[in-house]
Order: C-alpha cells, then sequence, then structure tokens
C-alpha cells in the first residue's frame, strides 16, 4: 500500500523536524536524504566522521523508526566491533550506556548489527510506532534525539576525529 499524502507530510514535518534541531550543533554533519525508491525506508544522515554516519530512518509500513550508527567500510566497522569488545560489555549494554549518558533511560535497548545492500554496516536500534501519526507528538521526537546523540556518545571514540590544526604541527624536536 503506498503511502498517503497525509502520511508523507507528517513524515517530511518529522524528518525537517530533526534536522533542525541538530543543525546548530558542529559534532552532526548537514543532514543528507537517503530514501529508497519503494519508501520502505527514508532515511537521513549526518556525518560525524570520515565514512561514519548517524542515521534517522523512518520506516513507514511497519510502522518504526531506526537509529544507529554505520560505516561503509568494513575495517571502520570491525573497529567499533573491537570497541564494544574492548568495554567488556555486550552490544546491548554499550548502547545502553550510551544512551543513559544522553538522558534515555531504556534497560536492554534493542541493537541490530547488519549489512545493507551489500555496502553498508549497520548498528541500529528499533523505536515502534503505534501509526505514523505518532511523529507528530513531542515524545518520539525527544527519543529520538536522545538516542541520536546516545549513539554518538557510544561511538563517538571510534569515529569522531580532531582536525589538526596550524598551532599543532609537529616539529623535528618533539621526536
Amino acid at each position: 500500500m503506498p503511502l498517503t499524502e497525509l502520511d508523507r507530510d507528517r513524515i517530511d514535518h518529522f524528518r525537517t523536524y530533526m534536522e533542525d534541531a541538530l543543525a546548530q550543533d558542529d559534532r552532526y554533519g548537514a543532514p543528507v536524504r537517503h530514501d529508497r525508491d519503494d519508501d520502505s525506508i527514508l532515511a537521513t544522515r549526518f556525518e560525524v566522521g570520515p565514512n561514519f554516519w548517524l542515521e534517522l530512518g523512518v520506516r513507514p509500513f511497519i510502522p518504526q523508526l531506526r537509529i544507529g550508527i554505520l560505516t561503509d567500510d568494513r575495517w571502520k566497522s570491525e573497529e567499533l566491533e573491537e570497541l564494544i569488545e574492548s568495554s567488556g560489555d555486550s552490544m546491548v549494554e554499550f548502547v545502553e550506556l550510551g544512551f543513559d549518558e544522553a538522558g534515555l533511560d531504556w534497560k536492554n535497548p534493542p541493537v541490530e548489527h547488519f549489512r545493507d545492500a551489500g555496502t553498508y554496516f549497520y548498528f541500529a536500534t528499533p523505536l515502534d510506532l503505534s501509526e505514523i501519526a505518532e511523529l507528530e507528538a513531542d515524545e518520539p521526537r525527544a527519543k529520538a534525539l536522545r538516542m541520536l546523540e546516545g549513539y554518538l556518545i557510544a561511538f563517538g571514540p571510534a569515529v569522531i576525529v580532531e582536525e589538526v590544526g596550524a598551532d599543532d604541527e609537529f616539529d623535528d624536536d618533539d621526536e
């Protein structure tokens, strides 16, 4: 069943709200929309490091939001796996701690780790909705923002690359 114009408008308003909410935060790159032709997932990605994006996906036919981090680099995906392993936590505990630091109390959040379209490696958490109209409410918006922040907190140490400024250059005396 195709999306109705009303549902399309709801989804667009939700995505625009989320993109605007993150626009002033320099940790999130400019939003780029990646929508599947069949509308099964309508995604907005925010670059957070070289070959790393946080993604806010609307899955309208389920209905569900899916929020997580992705990369198109197999080795960087393995770096994320190693980050989790070195923490001593399970994947669920690792993301839960990030959510907790972001102010989201969600015990044992579902965490999916998968490869999509043979290109992208994901760690993501689904957030079920009762209906698409729920996107107009404050609660799913606030929760989605905290989830994005939680993923950034959890995975940030592996993905955020500090730029070396002119003042940070190395000289031969430092070796």
